[in-house]
């Protein structure tokens, strides 16, 4: 009877542990960064910005992860030859670009350094306007169903170095490739289709919860 007595009690003292146990497991991450990315169809000109990304660990070495990002619109400087030399103009392209991930991130395990690879499905966007950056940004999401917007692919890998068990920095590279049907531009210039590689690079802090 006595041991009957101290096998329930051991059974219901782990029944009230087993939450605490699982409440210190690392449900997910969440993170912020600036956005890189050299823009193949534009010159190779070159976009900075800013994003987000939430995942959540379905194991421990597989997360099902979304990401979003926004670059501003920058201006560059075009040439051309005259009489007199080469000269320059300054330009605003007031070209925007948003993008949105979400898919499978495989990763080495949970650790204080760990790499990781993904392939995320999702879109990018293209606008242009003069508006500032959030008025900017809230435009070219609620034109995401019906603006300029293509499907993309966007396989990465990184690392995550984690100088605090719950605060660390991701480093992340990339293709953001995109698919378009082929069109002319205002200048005449005919656009092939089919998919377009542009170089994306992506760091700043992360963190677990």
């Amino acid at each position: 009877m006595r041991r009957l007595t101290a096998a329930i009690l051991l059974i219901l003292a782990l029944s009230l542990l087993a939450p605490a146990v699982f409440a210190q497991e690392e449900r997910g991450e969440f993170g912020v960064f600036a956005d890189f990315t050299r823009f193949n169809n534009l010159n190779n000109q070159n976009f900075w910005g800013a994003g987000g990304n939430l995942g959540f660990n379905l194991s421990k070495h597989v997360q099902l992860e979304g990401t979003m990002a926004y670059d501003f619109e920058r201006n560059f400087v075009s040439g051309g030859s005259t009489t007199l030399g080469t000269i320059g103009s300054f330009q605003n392209t007031r070209f925007r670009i948003l993008d949105g991930y979400f898919g499978p991130k495989f990763q080495t395990g949970i650790g204080p350094v760990k790499g990781f690879i993904a392939v995320k499905p999702g879109f990018m966007n293209f606008g242009i306007t003069n508006q500032g950056v959030a008025t900017g940004f809230v435009t070219s999401v609620s034109n995401v169903p019906s603006g300029d917007t293509h499907f993309s692919l966007f396989p990465s890998g990184g690392l995550e170095f984690f100088f605090h068990h719950n605060i660390g920095l991701r480093v992340e590279a990339g293709d953001t490739m995109y698919w378009q049907s082929r069109f002319t531009t205002s200048a005449g210039n005919t656009v092939s289709g089919g998919v377009n590689h542009n170089l994306t690079v992506r760091f700043g802090p992360q963190i677990r919860w």
